[in-house]
């Protein structure tokens, strides 16, 4: 948790205030059960004698002078009247009190919440799948909700309890010393059964967040894939999956309130119990004029205050026990170093924009061979590089290492000469535009999601940006144009239409190396063709790498790298490759037909 404090250093002033001002506000609440007492004592049974109470005769002195006998109206009202005021005291330091508790909490958890929130967006793409969305969502919600609450319970509660105990408990022994023996009676019962409860139910705190983590992470799941579990009719399997998970939740959440529930019921036997002998003690004292009536009075009222405050001990135990669970779940993101380190260098372009370099990956915890092996390539300025192979031979994964979402294992690569690894990681993926195989929009308007790519693209580059990337038309077609709303994940957009969003979100930005990692699947051949001419008419400078399935997709790239097993098998244009690589060959009859392959070896003999 001390890691966690400091969030909480820029508020100190009103994390000291607070217990300052819930301290005036219990000893105003200390002194009413002895007020009360003399009101009692002196005005209702002493007809207006004061002389068995010091406090009657200071408060009455002050208003009506010096004396020992006063009606029994003045006294109600004099000490009465000061029972009022001390209420209304108590009640401003009570309200600032949970005014500058409230401040603290809610300003350093908003401080702690970006601090993970900004830790989370600096981690890798395997950190997060480390840890999970649904895990991550929890740490960032639920777990800080947690830490937020315990740190403005204990601003309050922390001076609070305490000094009713210790406040109670002195004013208990001035009132009777039997009276006080009754309490120190009822503590060891009551602490033996808080000790053995909160030991049990500390671990089940950390479960109960684990059980949490399960929940969030089967709802994302479904919301976030509807379509396929609709589609594929698997509605009440997914149906039974969350119940699973829910059912998880509630049991360990039961076991937890079931031992706490436990606490409730016995700490009110116990303060009955005291009570019962303090009111028994009292009346065979007062049956020989050894105690009065007030007094017992006041007496089963600070009982029942110190063992409440009892009560709000454990509760803040309670509270420690589930805050540490969440505070170590939040350090453990806070903790995580990001695996991709940030170099400080730059480099302009150069002729030869891309190369790797003897370059090996793979995976984090994953055995057998590497994804990729002994890639060596130079990409050179302005080309247009495609890259196919069958699935799972690597061919994202080979792109992914250019922007550093993974660093590869082994081997180097450069962009215009300089490794990767020294770039300054925000200027190396601004000269990147990257179209990824699933298309991320945002609920924005069109206009918003393609200045993602450049925040300050005026009208005339989003639309030059929207018509290369064949957008314009279909956003032409919405009543608002590029201030058309989009629904979340872009749901009320086509899959085509998303893609080519996407798209032009990468061009608004004009990168030195533009990657599309099999981006144009929903597009139909026509649409792709001109895409394809206007991406060489309008980026002639630009280095394109293009991953795709279709043989039509890229045959009119500068080049083709035909990825077999991990490796670069064949580099070369399509007309050469027909001639030397069986796999490429393979590729293009099994799309092309057997037929077509003939003509066009033919053609190339020829």
């Amino acid at each position: 948790m001390k890691k966690i404090a400091v969030y909480l250093k820029p508020y100190w002033l009103f994390a000291v205030i607070s217990p300052i001002m819930m301290m005036g506000e219990v000893l105003a609440d200390l002194l009413q059960p002895k007020l009360m007492s003399v009101i009692v004592d002196c005005g209702i049974l002493g007809g207006g004698d004061v002389t068995s109470s010091s406090t009657g005769r200071l408060l009455l002195g002050l208003f009506y002078g010096s004396g020992t006998s006063y009606s029994p109206m003045q006294v109600i009202t004099s000490v009465g009247g000061v029972m009022l005021a001390l209420m209304a005291v108590g009640g401003f330091f009570g309200t600032f009190c949970a005014y500058t508790a409230a401040r603290a909490a809610q300003y350093f958890g908003h401080d702690l919440r970006c601090s993970v929130y900004r830790r989370v967006m600096s981690l890798s793409v395997e950190q997060t799948d480390r840890f999970t969305t649904g895990s991550l969502v929890t740490r960032m919600t639920n777990d800080i909700t947690a830490i937020i609450d315990f740190i403005e319970m204990i601003l309050r509660m922390f001076v609070r309890a305490p000094v009713f105990f210790i406040g109670g408990a002195i004013m208990l022994f001035t009132q009777n010393l039997s009276f006080g023996s009754v309490i120190l009676c009822a503590l060891p019962v009551l602490a033996v059964l808080i000790y053995f409860i909160l030991r049990r139910a500390t671990p089940l705190f950390t479960t109960v967040q684990t059980k949490l983590d399960k929940v969030n992470s089967v709802v994302q799941e479904n919301v976030g894939g509807a379509r396929v579990v609709k589609a594929f009719v698997r509605e009440e399997y997914e149906n039974g999956r969350f119940d699973k998970a829910n059912a998880e939740l509630r049991d360990t959440n039961w076991r937890v309130l079931m031992l706490l529930a436990v606490m409730s019921p016995v700490l009110n036997i116990v303060m009955n119990a005291s009570v019962a002998a303090i009111i028994l003690i009292g009346g065979l004292k007062a049956g020989v004029g050894g105690v009065s009536v007030g007094s017992i009075m006041a007496s089963v009222t600070y009982v029942t205050q110190v063992l409440m405050s009892v009560m709000m001990v454990t509760m803040m135990f309670q509270s420690v026990s589930r805050s540490i669970a969440s505070g170590k779940r939040v350090i453990e993101v806070l903790d995580t170093e990001p695996v991709i380190v940030s170099g400080s260098a730059d480099r302009p372009s150069a002729e030869v924009q891309v190369s790797f370099r003897k370059v090996e990956f793979r995976y984090p915890g994953t055995a057998g061979s590497p994804v990729l092996r002994d890639i060596n390539l130079d990409i050179r300025r302005g080309e247009t590089l495609a890259v196919i192979g069958s699935t799972g031979t690597g061919k994202s994964t080979l792109i992914n290492l250019i922007p550093r979402f993974y660093d590869a294992t082994g081997g180097s690569i450069l962009v215009n000469g300089l490794d990767v690894k020294d770039y300054d990681i925000k200027k190396l993926r601004k000269k990147i535009g990257f179209v990824m195989q699933k298309s991320e929009l945002f609920s924005e308007t069109i206009a918003n999601n393609i200045r993602w790519g450049k925040p300050d693209a005026d009208d005339t580059e989003l639309k030059e940006a929207a018509e290369t990337a064949q957008a314009a038309e279909f956003i032409g077609s919405f009543a608002d144009g590029f201030g058309t709303l989009v629904a979340e994940k872009g749901a009320s957009l086509s899959g085509g239409q998303k893609q080519r969003l996407s798209i032009a979100r990468a061009l608004v930005r004009k990168p030195d190396i533009l990657i599309l990692d099999d981006c144009t699947s929903a597009l139909d051949l026509a649409t792709e063709a001109k895409l394809q001419q206007a991406l060489r008419r309008r980026l002639k400078n630009t280095t394109v790498i293009m991953i795709a399935q279709r043989i039509a997709s890229v045959k009119n790239a500068d080049r083709i790298a035909v990825i077999e097993d991990g490796t670069i098998r064949d580099c070369a244009p399509h007309d050469e490759l027909l001639r030397v690589s069986a796999a490429y060959r393979d590729i293009y009859s099994s799309q092309m037909g057997t037929g077509a392959l003939n003509g066009k070896e033919a053609a190339v003999n020829e």
